[in-house]
């Protein structure tokens, strides 16, 4: 399975050790955690997000590496946690990290999870037919791999990207605080 991975090109691609900072599914010091998204839109999407950008113009001063990574084929435990959780702001982090300990527990070394960033259907490939066209909505989802990254391959696939504009309006962004 291909996944993607958008990062800043002054690091590498993948973490090698746990002094990554915590996100949704690790806490500090249990990495290295792997996170990508099943489509670029994706990736772009967790971006934005992140980085509270909803302005178009802004979109377009991004420049930022695109990976396409062989992450393999092997099962991912499915997050089973009510929406709202999985899509909510940092707040909601911690429950997601407990979570994901309890499934490292258990053997757990992947997990699949609704992307917090996409809305539904906020995937939007494109097609040939007639030209290019729309292709059909697909809801997002985030693959967390845990463990180093000796079995990981990836290919830049864009070296100053950055997402289509359009895609702001598919960005579950966070709430705003009052």
């Amino acid at each position: 399975m291909i996944a993607f991975r958008q990062v800043d090109a002054r690091y590498p691609f993948l973490w090698e050790d746990g002094s990554q900072p915590a996100g949704r599914w690790h806490g500090d010091g249990e990495g290295p955690a792997h996170y990508f998204a099943d489509t670029p839109d994706g990736a772009w999407a967790e971006f934005l997000r992140h980085e509270d950008i909803d302005d178009p113009a802004d979109v377009r001063t991004i420049r930022r590496q695109m990976w396409a990574v062989e992450i393999g084929d092997r099962p991912a435990g499915q997050v089973a946690l009510p929406l709202n959780i999985l899509t909510g702001g940092p707040d909601t982090y911690e429950r997601c990290r407990q979570r994901a300990r309890a499934m490292r527990a258990r053997g757990a070394d992947r997990l699949v999870a609704t992307s917090a960033a996409l809305t539904p259907g906020g995937a939007r490939g494109q097609c040939v037919r007639a030209g290019v066209q729309p292709g059909e909505p697909h809801d997002g989802v985030v693959i967390v791999i845990f463990g180093l990254p000796d079995r990981l391959l990836g290919w830049v696939a864009a070296v100053d990207g950055r997402p289509p504009e359009d895609l702001l309006s598919r960005v579950r962004h966070y709430e705003r605080r009052r």
